[in-house]
């Protein structure tokens, strides 16, 4: 259940990168930011209504550090997405799978120190490994001189998002519900994105502030993008939350290199993307990537405090 929790979320995040894109013709990314976290604050309370949940927690800690690597990387990977070509942008955020390998063995490494290291799983690493040369041959992505600090914000963006993730499994593994990781993490987006916009709007004249907004409340296709965003990356988020909660976080971090023939898929349909056999070799290497990591059996993966099973509430 892992991997198709996991392979949801991809294929979701993947529909909110297209919105996105699309949506920053329109609005800047503090906007976005704003909205795509709003969204996800009434939908899952609504939800949690329904399902007579509670937002009272004992992690307040980790929400809120969740809450800053999230946003963060989330802010980051917006703005490289209206900068940078959709391909250029995804292939370098999507080197979380290996930041989070790289975190995971570093800590090991420090926490025993003077002891038998911990080590990763070599398969897994390969699998991994494997599964950005997929990437880089289903893109070839080039980076042009103008185009390398961008690049750089969408690289941060993968390195700050294995933060977040891992900071997920650790609150899930301790019992916490996807639902109320994903509200209190869109409720520090919404925040964070308001503050955004005060800061970004605070150059505005009124007249142009004024003009601004008449356009936002009549444009229909940017609002309907908006809620895009919103919604497709709510309900990614549970998928993803619950998928690193229910095995190895190695696992769960490969699986997301699928989300790149998603994008792929949806580039030929959008964009009409003309993809040569080369990338078509690299869509069959990240699928067997993903197969690998799917198959491994997460009881000899990474040593981590387990704990009791979480709730399967929402």
């Amino acid at each position: 259940m892992q991997a198709l929790w996991m392979l949801i979320a991809t294929f979701l995040f993947s529909l909110m990168g297209v919105c996105v894109k699309l949506a920053s013709e329109t609005y800047n990314t503090a906007e976005i930011v704003t909205y795509r976290g709003a969204i996800g604050v009434i939908g899952i309370y609504f939800l949690m209504r329904w399902q007579n949940g509670t937002l009272r927690s004992s992690m307040i800690k980790g929400h809120i550090w969740r809450g800053i690597f999230g946003v963060t990387s989330l802010w980051l990977w917006f703005y490289s997405i209206s900068k940078l070509p959709l391909s250029l942008s995804v292939t370098l955020s999507y080197m979380s799978s290996i930041w989070v390998a790289v975190i995971l063995f570093a800590t090991s490494w420090w926490k025993n120190r003077g002891k038998d290291v911990v080590h990763l799983p070599p398969h897994l690493v390969w699998s991994i490994l494997l599964g950005f040369v997929g990437v880089v041959m289903l893109l070839r992505p080039t980076i042009r001189a103008d185009q390398l600090f961008d690049s750089l914000i969408a690289l941060c963006s993968g390195f700050i998002a294995a933060l977040a993730y891992i900071q997920v499994r650790q609150m899930g593994v301790a019992g916490e519900p996807e639902y109320r990781v994903v509200f209190y993490f869109s409720l520090v987006c919404t925040a964070m994105g308001l503050l955004g916009q005060f800061w970004h709007f605070n150059t505005f004249t009124a007249s142009q502030l004024a003009a601004h907004q008449d356009h936002q409340l009549w444009n229909v296709k940017g609002i309907a993008l908006l809620l895009g965003v919103g919604l497709f990356a709510m309900i990614a988020q549970l998928a993803m939350t619950r998928s690193y909660r229910l095995g190895n976080p190695l696992v769960a971090a490969n699986l997301q290199y699928v989300g790149i023939v998603f994008t792929s898929t949806l580039d030929v349909m959008i964009w009409k993307l003309n993809l040569s056999w080369i990338s078509w070799l690299g869509i069959a290497v990240i699928l067997a990537s993903g197969m690998i990591a799917s198959s491994f059996n997460s009881n000899t993966g990474t040593k981590s405090a387990e704990g009791d099973r979480p709730s399967e509430s929402l």
